[in-house]
């Protein structure tokens, strides 16, 4: 019983880090905006990436998203984030809205991930003043 219950668990170990992995998917790019760390946001990109930044839309591949968003960090200094809506209940799609303040002013990053495989990446993300 007790070899039952230990291979159990050991089967079930990486289904449930996977799942823990992705329900933090929200809260680690919120701390890679509020770092300006672009290479860790695209890691998460999909191959292509529609970005909308303020006025700003296309879509790019991935090293282009990249460089378009080191460029948005290197005008918008980020000063803190904080998560303002998240929807992780679905199994192959994620969302989530987090508030970004720079020193000038605030910001609404809408991230829209997709599942690929075994992983949700991104396939939008959207950076807007945030408004009153």
């Amino acid at each position: 019983m007790i070899r039952s219950l230990f291979l159990f668990l050991v089967a079930i170990t990486p289904i449930y880090r996977s799942m823990a992995f992705q329900v933090d998917i929200i809260d680690d790019l919120s701390s890679y905006f509020k770092s300006s760390n672009s290479k860790e946001i695209a890691k998460n990109f999909a191959p292509t990436i529609e970005l909308i930044i303020i006025d700003e839309e296309d879509v790019y591949s991935k090293a282009q998203g990249e460089q378009i968003l080191k460029d948005f960090f290197s005008k918008h200094q980020p000063v803190k984030t904080s998560i303002f809506h998240r929807i992780n209940n679905s199994q192959n799609y994620r969302f989530g809205v987090i508030l970004l303040s720079t020193s000038k002013e605030t910001y609404r990053v809408s991230v829209t991930m997709k599942k690929f495989n075994t992983a949700f990446l991104i396939t939008e993300l959207r950076i807007e003043p945030a408004k009153d």
